[in-house]
């Protein structure tokens, strides 16, 4: 994760839009954000939105080191781990909202928005 200080930040390469794409920017995270934003889930219920699990693993990872997602082992036989957002990832729902918005609006187009499969995006 990059961190930059104030006198950093003062440059004029620095551009707080594009660090945070550094940090959320690909679609993977993205997705997982947008469920996590409803619930808290399990590994294999994140599995269903189309990562594979390797994929999956490595991007929770990430975002759990960049503390965006806690991580919580669940004593259970045999155990299991859910995942939910820390207060930085909740903070990413305007984002993921105004998204969704924007996709409404210039890329789905109205007569394909009651055709898509996956819900609610």
């Amino acid at each position: 994760m990059r961190a930059h200080t104030p006198e950093q930040a003062k440059h004029a390469d620095f551009c707080p839009v594009v660090e945070s794409l550094h940090v959320v920017g690909n679609e993977k995270k993205l997705v997982i954000i947008r469920f996590l934003l409803d619930k808290p889930m399990r590994f294999n219920q994140l599995l269903k939105f189309g990562l594979d699990s390797k994929t999956l693993s490595r991007a929770l990872k990430s975002m759990e080191a960049q503390g965006l997602v806690n991580r919580h082992v669940i004593n259970t036989q045999p155990f299991s781990v859910e995942y939910s957002l820390t207060e930085k990832g909740r903070q990413l729902k305007p984002v993921i909202d105004a998204l969704r918005t924007w996709a409404e609006e210039w890329i789905v187009q109205p007569a394909e928005q009651s055709n898509l499969k996956r819900q609610d995006w």
